[in-house]
């Protein structure tokens, strides 16, 4: 069985970090430390709630100064990477859960944490109640960042801004009206990091879910200025895309499907067991005297618990298809049970999409146990 995630807290972990604390806080109390860690709640605690207790703990043992506590954990950085510890390491996400606890009303000082903290693991959740509550004068900071030499700090210029950032509370005013961010990715999609370019697009297709007609304007814009912009913009259009909207599909090269037909259309496991796969076939026709580019997707309509049905799009491939072609095409989707998403036995439907239109013909078929 695979090792829990919470699990990368663990006792090799904290005697590395106790060890490297005790460098910069000679009399830090390892022992008291680590008995209210590992406290009677520690086991059941998940990930984030264990992040959380452990930034609260090292509080306790730190000093009553919030600037003095900056300080510390800063001059800690480059005593841990000495010891072995390397940038981007998820178990340091309390670094900056601290400065968000403890410094929000800190700005000056936090934001300048922010920056170096960052460099060893992001800080794009906790920039974000900054953003909140001092949202012109973050954005003005992270429009600064977008300077920077340091492509993390880049990014967090980006993603810490996200209208929509998975795992993270969502910022309701960007969301609604999301141009004070735009700058800084018109700053950053041609950024030479492609983890910060894939950032810009991450954070343009929030901003299609909530206000389409900003990305549609910023695509038209940007298209043909290089093949990296190319790829960020169709990229950030990947929400757009999958809900066919035909703008978007007509930017993209997706045209008219009158000359692309189905036939054959079938399920070929009509009964499939949770744990197991469907699987369908079909062929595809282009009738066309000429060759047609096609994004080609199917529709996988789940049961939800209250008996109605809930449509996810996945593609099955987006590419030409030479003139007067028939394609044959065999597809599985695995039932595997996983933590995302829960099965509920009963009918299932399956429906083709070709650039964007969901052709009528909607196949069941029975998830069992």
């Amino acid at each position: 069985m695979a090792e829990l995630f919470k699990n990368i807290y663990n006792t090799k972990f904290f005697d590395r970090f106790v060890t490297s604390v005790n460098e910069v806080i000679p009399d830090f109390n390892k022992v008291s430390f680590l008995k209210e860690i590992y406290d009677t709640e520690w086991e059941n605690r998940e990930l984030k709630q264990r992040m959380r207790h452990i930034t609260q703990v090292l509080k306790k043992h730190l000093f009553d100064d919030f600037n003095t506590n900056v300080e510390t954990l800063l001059k800690l950085i480059p005593v841990l990477e000495k010891n072995g510890f390397k940038p981007d390491n998820l178990e340091f996400i309390f670094f900056p859960d601290f400065i968000e606890i403890y410094g929000l009303e800190h700005y000056d000082k936090s934001i300048k944490a922010f920056e170096v903290i960052t460099q060893f693991v992001s800080c794009e959740f906790a920039v974000r109640p900054f953003i909140i509550k001092y949202q012109d004068s973050t954005i003005k900071q992270m429009l600064l960042w977008a300077n920077h030499k340091h492509s993390s700090v880049r990014r967090l210029a980006t993603e810490g801004c996200r209208p929509r950032l998975p795992w993270a509370m969502a910022i309701p005013s960007l969301k609604e009206a999301p141009a004070p961010i735009i700058p800084i990715l018109e700053k950053l999609k041609n950024d030479p990091s492609e983890y910060v370019r894939r950032s810009v697009a991450n954070n343009l297709n929030d901003i299609s879910k909530d206000n389409p007609e900003t990305v549609i304007r910023l695509v038209k814009k940007w298209q043909g200025t290089s093949k990296e912009t190319d790829w960020l913009i169709k990229h950030a259009c990947r929400t757009l895309l999958k809900q066919g909207n035909t703008e978007v599909m007509t930017l993209f090269g997706f045209g008219a499907i009158d000359k692309i037909k189905v036939n054959d259309f079938k399920i070929l496991t009509p009964k499939v067991k949770i744990g197991d796969f469907v699987e369908f076939s079909l062929n595809l026709l282009n009738t066309s005297n000429h060759t047609s580019k096609i994004r080609l997707e199917y529709g996988l309509y789940y049961q939800k618990a209250n008996g109605s049905l809930s449509k996810k799009v996945f593609k099955i491939s987006e590419k030409d298809y030479p003139k007067n072609s028939t394609t044959s095409i065999n597809r599985k989707q695995s039932f595997k049970v996983i933590t995302t998403r829960k099965f509920h036995v009963g009918k299932h439907q399956i429906s083709i999409i070709i650039n964007g239109k969901e052709l009528n013909d909607i196949l069941d078929f029975e998830l069992v146990y």
